[in-house]
């Protein structure tokens, strides 16, 4: 008989198989905790259950990580494991510390159906999406390799921050991204503060707010362009869903909480998006349809075959500097993870492709 995968099963899934077993309901919350906020792999170290429940789990369930293929950490420390599924079916994921903290970077597709020509990921077309088990479970091994079981406070975990900026479009897989998220914030649990997560999209337009309500967290749209025609020579998706849709879907997001801002993922490629012109038009948008925005200002990042150049520092301060004298916040987010392909847009996973060489 095959056992059933308890990760990535929701509380009230975890209270169906609890009752399922006969056994008492708050049997179901205990063994939310060993398996969330404890990380407990083994059921024997369930130790608040009896020798009859433990055998009764084994017998029924398992509990399992992706397996590790390979493991890779940057001259900057950042962090790179390439995990595999139990169909053989292959994603990265990504840490990038900080001195105090760090994010966690993780996919929800196997590929991506979006097709961006900057995007290493983009040209590894779409298997499959993630379910939510797989998706939890990066961030848990993520937890395994720093020993940051049991859960700790937000004031002292490294592992402090999700970007759901992997591999994939979040927004073609809601279904099991929100209960990803939903495990992830619970507070039994894992705990990450939905305040401490961004998701990330190319613009899904007509699930942007739903997604938004359905987990509290934070927006990020992966913008790129001042207007349709260039978003389109670089982004297919805009001819689905154009700048002006997306807008109007972030103004809408805006609306349901007056405080948030919505941050813009702008890449700067050389002589393409990167005048002072671009971000002059950049602003018009924004004023145009009143949006409360900020821009993150990303340096590409090379990888075999692509066919961009990535703007001289010089030009990418120009034109941070012409947002912010605007009243725009613009900062220049600093590469990381170069040296292993670990970077923003580098990540892919064909088995038939050569990893970076590890580093040091």
């Amino acid at each position: 008989m095959e056992k059933t995968e308890l990760i990535g099963l929701s509380k009230e899934e975890i209270a169906q198989e609890i009752e399922k077993l006969g056994e008492k309901a708050f049997r179901a919350k205990q063994l939310w905790q060993w398996l969330y906020f404890h990380g407990v792999t083994d059921f024997e170290k369930m130790t608040t259950f009896s020798k009859d429940l433990r055998a009764k789990l084994a017998e029924s369930y398992k509990i399992t990580r992706p397996k590790i293929v390979t493991e890779q950490i940057s001259k900057d420390k950042t962090h790179k494991w390439l995990f595999e599924f139990s169909d053989g079916q292959r994603i990265e994921t990504v840490y990038i510390p900080e001195d105090d903290r760090g994010a966690v970077c993780i996919s929800t597709q196997v590929g991506c159906a979006v097709g961006c020509k900057f995007c290493h990921t983009g040209s590894q077309k779409i298997t499959r999406n993630l379910t939510a088990g797989e998706i939890v479970g990066q961030f848990m091994a993520a937890r395994d390799a720093y020993g940051e079981w049991p859960s700790p406070t937000d004031e002292t975990r490294y592992l402090s921050n999700i970007v759901v900026m992997g591999m994939g479009e979040p927004l073609h897989n809601m279904e099991n991204v929100i209960k990803a998220l939903k495990i992830l914030t619970d507070g039994d649990g894992i705990a990450i503060s939905k305040r401490r997560i961004t998701l990330s999209t190319s613009g899904i337009a007509p699930n942007i707010v739903p997604m938004i309500q359905a987990t509290g967290v934070k927006l990020a749209i992966s913008l790129h362009a001042p207007n349709n025609e260039k978003r389109s020579q670089i982004m297919p998706i805009n001819k689905r869903y154009p700048i002006e849709e997306i807008l109007k879907a972030c103004k809408a997001y805006q609306e349901l909480d007056g405080s948030h801002y919505v941050t813009f993922e702008y890449l700067m490629l050389k002589d393409f998006n990167d005048s002072l012109d671009d971000a002059r038009e950049l602003m018009d948008i924004m004023r145009k349809n009143k949006i409360n925005a900020k821009f993150n200002l990303i340096a590409f990042n090379p990888w075999p075959g692509c066919g961009f150049e990535a703007s001289p520092k010089e030009r990418i301060a120009a034109f941070s500097k012409e947002l912010q004298k605007n009243h725009f916040s613009a900062p220049i987010r600093t590469p990381r993870g170069q040296d292993i392909l670990a970077a923003c847009g580098q990540l892919k996973s064909k088995k038939d492709e050569k990893t970076a060489p590890k580093g040091e």
